[in-house]
């Protein structure tokens, strides 16, 4: 037999000795961190994996006195939601806050870590960082009621718009500024947070590629284009990736506290409609055919962005 053919022999022999030692030696070297990831996978197992036998109450006519399983009716409810006069506004205005967030939240960080990078008094980078972490923890009832209290008819911008002899703006009322104020709010509440991911990723960059760049004459703008950018490109585009999958997820807490009646044109989305369809309506399988085509959406966003990283020659996420 060639030496070849004994190369693929051999591991068909002892396959599963040779993987039960080497998962032996892992459990025996690495106890600790198995033990450690025990609340985190019984975290997911309870709240994420399990519960997703839920979504087939979307092929059903569910009723909590019937229980699950009865009552099968297929795509009624799929096929209800793109056909009714909800789909496309709600689409719609689902779309455009996300296409928003995308090309002016996700930026942010980056940016924001560039100039932060290019600091070299330490004391002041960590006090620049900690300041800009604070508004990551503040909840979304407290953003929407600050947003209230500086943007409310009887506010401090409305106040200063009069003082200085302008017409009051109806900010919080407006439908024409309903998006820009969600995406204000999101860039003033996650940018500094997002930094962190690319501030390590800039950390490790090699001290030698900048001291080149010096040497060739590149000043500190020439650094960040031509070494810094670069370096972090696999991180960019990891994270675009993950951004992808929650396009059509606009986040429910902050479109419901300021939504209002006279703005309800444009700021309903498949957040606040599955809300208002499935917990104040009842309709428990026809919002969740709306929430699993959500779902089904960002899953493809997710690996149709992979496969055109690595077409354009990074790793991806898999």
């Amino acid at each position: 037999m060639k030496t070849s053919q004994k190369a693929n022999v051999l591991p068909m022999m002892y396959p599963k000795k040779g993987r039960g030692k080497r998962f032996k030696k892992a459990m025996s070297m690495y106890k600790w961190l198995y033990i450690i990831m025990i609340p985190g996978l019984i975290y997911y197992i309870v709240f994420k994996y399990a519960p997703m036998w839920g979504v087939l109450i979307a092929f059903q006519d569910y009723n909590p006195y019937t229980g699950f399983g009865h009552s099968w009716v297929g795509l009624k409810h799929f096929q209800q939601f793109f056909t009714g006069p909800k789909f496309v506004p709600v689409f719609l205005n689902t779309l455009g806050i996300s296409i928003l967030n995308i090309t002016l939240t996700f930026p942010a960080p980056i940016i924001l870590s560039l100039m932060i990078n290019e600091l070299r008094m330490q004391k002041m980078k960590r006090v620049v960082q900690t300041c800009i972490y604070i508004p990551h923890f503040l909840s979304w009832v407290i953003v929407a009621s600050l947003t209230y209290t500086i943007f409310s008819s009887t506010g401090v911008i409305n106040r200063l718009l009069e003082t200085l002899g302008a017409d009051s703006v109806d900010f919080l009322t407006s439908t024409s500024l309903f998006r820009p104020m969600i995406v204000g709010q999101n860039i003033w509440k996650g940018t500094g947070w997002g930094t962190i991911v690319f501030l390590a990723a800039m950390a490790g960059v090699d001290v030698q590629l900048y001291e080149a760049a010096i040497v060739d004459g590149a000043g500190r703008f020439r650094q960040m284009w031509h070494v810094t950018l670069p370096a972090i490109r696999s991180t960019v585009v990891i994270m675009l990736i993950l951004k992808m999958g929650s396009v059509l997820d606009t986040g429910f807490e902050q479109i419901f506290l300021m939504s209002n009646a006279l703005n309800r044109s444009v700021s309903e989305t498949f957040d606040t409609y599955v809300y208002t369809v499935g917990i104040t309506q009842g309709s428990f399988s026809y919002s969740t055919a709306v929430g699993l085509f959500k779902s089904v959406v960002a899953i493809i966003l997710i690996f149709g962005s992979n496969a055109l990283a690595k077409k354009v020659g990074d790793s991806g996420i898999f």
